[in-house]
């Protein structure tokens, strides 16, 4: 099989060289007219296509994919060879040593249950076939370099054959007893010579992944696996990225330690490594549900505020009231639009909550809920997550040092839900958006494009003339990160307990009619992720010049105010403003930020800021409840704003929002 004759080539590789060249020469031309012959290049082949083009071969390939997958290698570099031989002679071609061909399974009958079992499920039948595992990356291993493939000669026949490693016997080639040449007169011999200079050496890297915790039920360990990465592979994932690997399912035998049985670890050889970080962000959203979404607000023209409400009455619906909570979540997980400054500055789009309370207030209530709206969301606990398990952490394996992904880097690109917030130095992971890690040697930058949503209870008492960090003990920098502080305070108010205790024991819902009761029928839970998902994809909302102006007066405003908090009047309190601003439009289905965004945005940071409101009707954010009119109850509250705003004297010039469209 070494020569390059067309005529010994078996024939089942021949049928790989013909699928080959006649299906994908345009990429095995463009590996050709690549300048570099010593690097390992792919050729990517869907499966689906072969099994409509050779369902022989590819039956074959699914059920043997040791050999096979090495046949199609080898069929690679001979009908590489075959396309350069016709090449017109302008056209400068370079012989390659390394092809390999990487089999993407996606749209075949091989994403099917039993050939695409969930990591947890994988079993020794699965072992020998084509198999392909879904999972999150939460470890990474520096790349290696490993023998694969040494030949040898038969000293008494001059037979020349390879060998390859196994991994069952951690990398070591076994010699064959007696000659593998396939002679009508079978030679017999049992001692072989290495040939020097036939040693191939591939890259190798190892990686861990996990299995999805959004898919598991409560009480169940999410399991791992070993993937091992090999030449063109490599370095092509890190931690925190979602994949779906196809290869082959091995074993190799756990490193010895001390007083630790020796055991056969199952791993993963890969084929082919596909990132879906992008693809689980997209939620499927069908024509007829888009279009309910343009008829629910063609029906509230009059009265949009209305309709906003009705969205934000589904969320969290077994907690009664705290309409303040209910918006600054939707806020927060809709979030901004991204700015990227002419210097390649970025200004983050997503927005961070944290709900600061008495026991008992509902705030864990919202953190699971809000982890079911989102496509890609982790939840922990603080007290019980050090630093390092938030970020990222180094662990030794097998005497080498790896990183591996915390709470921030998996949620990259969703939800963190982090109960019991407590003091974390995760102030670069919020506002930067990264991790830059430097541990045991390992200097990095890992990406964590994540909503933070914290709660936390105020240590001890709450004292309201104490600020906020010496009431729940983190410091102002870190509170500074937060677009939105509510503090739910469980303060004694009659009029409220009997209306809650009332809901509680159903007899406050029901008498409101029918009318309110379907709506919220209407706001399910997968509607309201669909309606997130939705806005935020076609919606990139701008600023008008009167939203400009709303916000530039209440910031200059909240700077001149003598009891400013300044942990919280910065500049990032601006950024703020606008991110909830746009957040807003994006709930009131708009693609500008009008006065009414603005405003809301306003009242959602005079909810969180208890010390420096500059507006003396918003109350405690546990007691606010939906309105029967909340648009007159807006143009009340629009009136309060702008009389507070007229004393400003606001230049265009100087409102520094020009930036942010």
């Amino acid at each position: 099989m070494n020569s390059c004759n067309e005529e010994e080539v078996p024939m089942r590789l021949h049928s790989a060289v013909e699928y080959l060249l006649h299906s994908h020469s345009d990429q095995l031309r463009s590996i050709i007219l690549s300048p570099n012959p010593k690097l390992h290049y792919p050729l990517f082949v869907d499966y689906a296509e072969l099994m409509d083009a050779d369902p022989p071969l590819a039956r074959l390939v699914f059920a043997n994919p040791t050999d096979y997958l090495r046949f199609f290698d080898q069929a690679a570099i001979l009908a590489h060879k075959r396309v350069l031989k016709d090449m017109v002679s302008h056209e400068k071609g370079v012989e390659k040593k390394f092809i390999h061909v990487r089999f993407n399974v996606c749209g075949s009958p091989l994403e099917f249950p039993e050939t695409f079992p969930t990591i947890g499920r994988v079993r020794v039948k699965h072992r020998g076939i084509l198999l392909t595992l879904k999972g999150t990356v939460i470890r990474s291993g520096a790349v290696k370099m490993y023998e694969g493939q040494r030949t040898y000669q038969c000293k008494k026949c001059k037979h020349m054959f390879p060998l390859y490693p196994e991994l069952e016997t951690r990398n070591s080639i076994t010699l064959p007893s007696i000659c593998p040449s396939q002679r009508s007169n079978p030679c017999e011999g049992t001692k072989f010579l290495c040939i020097e200079n036939t040693t191939v050496c591939h890259d190798y890297q190892e990686i861990k992944i996990q299995e999805s915790t959004q898919v598991l039920g409560v009480g169940v360990i999410p399991r791992s696996i070993l993937v091992i990465l090999q030449d063109d592979l490599v370095d092509i994932v890190k931690a925190g990225d979602d994949v779906i690997i196809t290869g082959i399912l091995t074993a190799k035998w756990s490193p010895d330690l001390k007083d630790v049985r020796c055991d056969l670890d199952p791993i993963l050889i890969s084929n082919h490594v596909r990132k879906t970080n992008e693809m689980k962000l997209e939620i499927d959203i069908p024509d007829d549900v888009a279009m309910k979404f343009k008829q629910f607000w063609l029906d509230f023209r009059d009265t949009p505020l209305k309709g906003r409400n009705t969205i934000l009455r589904g969320i969290c619906p077994q907690v009664f009231g705290l309409f303040t909570v209910k918006l600054a979540v939707a806020l927060t997980l809709i979030g901004g639009v991204q700015h990227v400054d002419a210097s390649g500055t970025k200004i983050r789009g997503e927005s961070h909550l944290l709900l600061v309370g008495d026991p008992g207030t509902g705030k864990s209530q919202f953190l699971k809920f809000a982890a079911k709206l989102s496509n890609r969301s982790v939840i922990t606990t603080g007290l019980g997550s050090t630093s390092a398990g938030l970020t990222v952490t180094a662990v030794k394996d097998g005497g080498e040092w790896m990183l591996e992904a915390g709470a921030l880097v998996l949620a990259d690109g969703g939800l963190c839900c982090i109960d019991e917030f407590d003091r974390a130095t995760i102030h670069e992971a919020m506002e930067q958006q990264t991790i830059s890690v430097a541990k045991a040697g390992l200097v990095t930058t890992l990406s964590t494009r994540t909503i933070v949503f914290g709660a936390t209870n105020p240590k001890g008492q709450y004292d309201p003339d104490q600020p906020l960090s010496v009431n729940t003990a983190l410091s102002g920098p870190l509170l500074s990160r937060f677009d939105i502080v509510l503090v739910l305070l469980d303060t004694k108010n009659p009029e409220w307990d009997l209306v809650v205790s009332s809901h509680i024991l159903g007899e406050g819902e029901y008498g409101n009619g029918k009318q309110d009761e379907d709506l919220a029928n209407i706001w399910s839970l997968s509607i309201l992720r669909r309606y997130i998902g939705y806005v935020k994809k076609h919606f990139k909302p701008v600023l008008t010049k009167e939203a400009e102006k709303v916000i530039s007066s209440y910031y200059q405003l909240q700077r001149r105010s003598a009891t400013h908090n300044a942990a919280r009047t910065t500049v990032r309190m601006l950024e703020s403003l606008i991110r909830l601003a746009q957040a807003h439009a994006r709930l009131m289905f708009r693609n500008e930020v009008t006065r009414l965004d603005a405003i809301a945005a306003i009242l959602c940071i005079e909810s969180s800021m208890t010390i420096s409101a500059i507006i003396d009707s918003i109350g405690n954010a546990l007691h606010s409840n939906f309105t029967e009119n909340p648009d007159e109850e807006y143009a009340k509250q629009e009136k309060l704003i702008l009389e507070k705003l007229s004393s400003i004297d606001e230049s265009p010039e100087s409102n520094g929002l020009e930036g942010f469209n």
